[in-house]
């Protein structure tokens, strides 16, 4: 396998070829997209500005495989997994001797044994391969070990106030499950110690790796973005302190550790954080409920969405510093400070990794067009938040009660509600006098700004929702979706409207029919739908005749969406549709395309197995039902057959019967008459004579006897 970047003009870069394995799992696959993407000897390079790292940090998705940059190769997990685009070569081996052929023409061997310990007895091998092939090396090569820090799961610090350094790797005592890889770690120090300049080991102990689609970190993350919980689960007293690092300052610490190769072979990689494990979790749970529960550490071991090594890394409890990354390589940090101060940019990645994106939908039109029934399906079908104006309100009215009852929190502001009792107090007296005031009904002001309450919402944030025939008018409209005056910046320059893209919905579907296709639909509802609303005749006319006045063609809340550029979609229900608005549905489907979310969960997964058991053995029921049917059927009618085949040979049979009865009787009259006489009377002679051959004295008599001779 020769290299292409082998030959290289004087003054340009020799491209290195990188081997790093599982290149389809969370570490492998972004730290190889990371090193595909760096100039070789990049990191040698003076610090850029923040900005100009930011910047690139940003277009790195974007970047093709620049000359002069690090070739990735390597294995993956999955054989039959699609090549990621970063990769230069997937090897696919049979023997470990043909594996030993790909790295030897490697420059830079990485090995990661953080996310499975499958690749421990490979990684082991690999290294003790290349060590005993050192004489044969064309050029010196490079062997990184990417370990964990539960390598020191069980170290304790001489002073409980000092931190665990590099400079302690000789005493460190691994947590019980992971003492091979203390094993391996001590292997690839010990062969590098050899002939450093032919073969450099390096051992990487990392922190919990994080960022991006999370990987130990992906349960909480979950958990939150669900929100199914009141709270997000902290096991046991959540005080350990867990050394953490994002998965693309790894990289860049395998970065300068490739271009800059130390003298110390044992570095620790982790962020300059120290967050005790409930500080972690509060931190995810800003992004659901923002509570955090304490559970017993026994009820992890009932949780299946973790395996045994994801809970002994979240349970580890260590203090330990990285000086040497920080005082020797030259990394730009994604996030330095750890989970916590970064948490709404990791926020970002986690949904973008794992295409998790909110729906916004609206859905729009007249009285009795069926907008709640075909949200309803739609909300099933997406998963969204079905948001109807009459719920919103009523959630509202509930929370400012509960609030100016329940006691004064002492972490209000870590709790993120900045509303106080007697803030909430006042506005629930000022809703009750508006509400007394008008009838029970409540004035635009306060509907809007519980419903931009409603949508700013992490439920409605994180899955998305859909509107429910609000807003009606067009002022409502611009009131609810624009933006406050001190929020618009540089909108002289920018002649369309700004609107708030966090709470404005990206699909608009205006609903349309005649009125009087529509005051038939309300007329033929069933009478237990219509008591208690406004579809009775008199104020099913009056609602409809006011909607008409409010949206007439010059002056329409569609108007709002197309001046933002969010153009409706109408629809015409009347045309092609049945009482179900399955038309309609299928339309809007075609038009959204698919969800965005995790999809069904396990609970969900299972009854629609058992939805799917419950179809297969009812068809399956129908089909031996009309099978039988049918045999018994088949069978009626052979029957019927049989006994009309059977009436119809009786028949031939009398009738033959009949037939041979009527010519039989001249025959008969003829033996009587002709034939019988004569032969009675010689076969009474012969029985009188008993002749010898009794035949012949009967042919004898009868000639002789035969009245016509006579």
């Amino acid at each position: 396998m020769a290299d292409e970047s082998s030959a290289v003009s004087p003054g340009k870069v020799r491209s290195k070829r990188i081997f790093l394995n599982h290149l389809d799992s969370f570490v492998g696959s972004h730290t190889g997209k990371y090193l595909s993407n760096c100039v070789v000897g990049a990191s040698l390079e003076a610090p850029q500005e923040e900005e100009q790292i930011e910047e690139e940090n940003e277009s790195v998705q974007s970047i093709p495989v620049a000359k002069g940059t690090y070739q990735v190769v390597g294995t993956q997990r999955n054989p039959d997994a699609q090549k990621p685009d970063f990769a230069f070569e997937i090897f696919s081996f049979n023997s470990r001797e043909q594996l030993l052929e790909y790295l030897l023409d490697c420059d830079i061997i990485i090995y990661n044994i953080t996310e499975t310990t499958e690749q421990i007895d490979e990684a082991s091998w690999a290294v003790s391969a290349l060590h005993s092939e050192i004489g044969n090396f064309e050029s010196s090569k490079t062997f990184i070990l990417l370990s964990t820090i539960m390598t020191w799961g069980q170290t304790k610090s001489t002073d409980p106030e000092d931190v665990l350094t590099e400079d302690e790797y000789r005493r460190r005592k691994a947590h019980p499950n992971f003492k091979d890889h203390l094993s391996l770690e001590k292997l690839v120090i010990k062969l590098g110690k050899t002939k450093k300049r032919r073969f450099t080991t390096f051992v990487v102990a990392s922190g919990l790796v994080y960022g991006m689609e999370e990987s130990v970190f992906h349960y909480f993350f979950k958990e939150a973005w669900l929100g199914l919980n009141p709270a997000i689960p902290c096991f046991g007293a959540g005080k350990n302190v867990v050394p953490t690092i994002h998965v693309k300052d790894l990289a860049g610490v395998i970065q300068n550790i490739i271009e800059r190769r130390p003298k110390t072979n044992y570095i620790l990689a982790m962020d300059d954080s120290k967050h005790k494990m409930k500080e972690i979790v509060k931190a995810i749970s800003k992004l659901g409920p923002g509570k955090v529960q304490h559970v017993p550490e026994a009820d992890a071991l009932l949780n299946y969405d973790l395996a045994q090594s994801d809970l002994d890394h979240l349970m580890v409890n260590l203090t330990m510093e990285a000086f040497f990354i920080k005082e020797n390589f030259n990394i730009h940090w994604v996030a330095e400070n750890g989970i916590v101060e970064n948490i709404q940019n990791l926020f970002k990645e986690f949904k973008q990794s794992r295409i998790l994106l909110p729906l916004k939908i609206a859905i729009l039109g007249p009285p009795a067009v069926g907008k709640t029934s075909i949200a309803e399906k739609l909300a099933k079908h997406y998963k969204l938040h079905h948001i109807k104006i009459k719920d919103v309100i009523e959630e509202a009215i509930a929370n400012l009660e509960l609030k100016s009852t329940q006691p004064e929190p002492e972490e209000a502001e870590e709790e993120g509600d900045d509303t106080g009792i007697k803030d909430a107090q006042d506005l629930l007296d000022q809703v009750r006098d508006n509400m007394e005031q008008n009838g029970g009904r409540l004035d635009d002001g306060f509907v809007i700004k519980f419903m931009k309450e409603k949508l700013s919402s992490m439920p409605c944030q994180n899955q998305g929702f859909i509107l429910d025939g609000y807003p009606k008018t067009y002022l409502q409209t611009k009131e609810l979706f624009s933006v406050e005056e001190d929020e618009e910046e540089e909108t002289t320059l920018n002649k369309s409207p700004q609107y708030d893209k966090v709470i404005t919905p990206e699909y608009i579907f205006s609903l349309e029919a005649s009125n009087e296709f529509l005051k038939n639909r309300a007329l033929n509802l069933p009478e237990s739908l219509v008591v208690g609303t406004h579809y009775t005749q008199d104020k099913f006319m009056r609602h409809l005749a006011q909607y008409r006045e409010q949206n007439t063609e010059d002056e329409t809340l569609l108007n709002y969406f197309d001046e933002i550029e969010i153009h409706p979609v109408h629809i015409d229900v009347s045309q092609d549709n049945d009482a179900e608005n399955t038309p309609v549905i299928d339309d809007i489907i075609k038009i959204v395309g698919s969800a965005k979310n995790y999809g069904p969960t396990p609970e969900e997964l299972k009854e629609l197995q058992r939805r799917q058991a419950d179809e297969r053995l009812a068809r399956e029921a129908a089909e031996i039902a009309e099978r039988e049917r049918r045999e018994a059927e088949e069978a009626a009618e052979k029957m019927a057959r049989w006994e009309e085949w059977s009436k119809r040979l009786e028949e031939v049979k009398r009738q033959e019967q009949e037939f041979l009865e009527a010519h039989s009787i001249p025959l008969r009259n003829y033996l009587m008459q002709n034939v019988m006489p004569t032969l009675t009377k010689g076969l009474i002679e012969c029985c009188k004579i008993r002749p010898s051959d009794p035949v012949d004295f009967l042919a004898e008599y009868l000639f002789k006897h035969n009245p016509q001779v006579e």
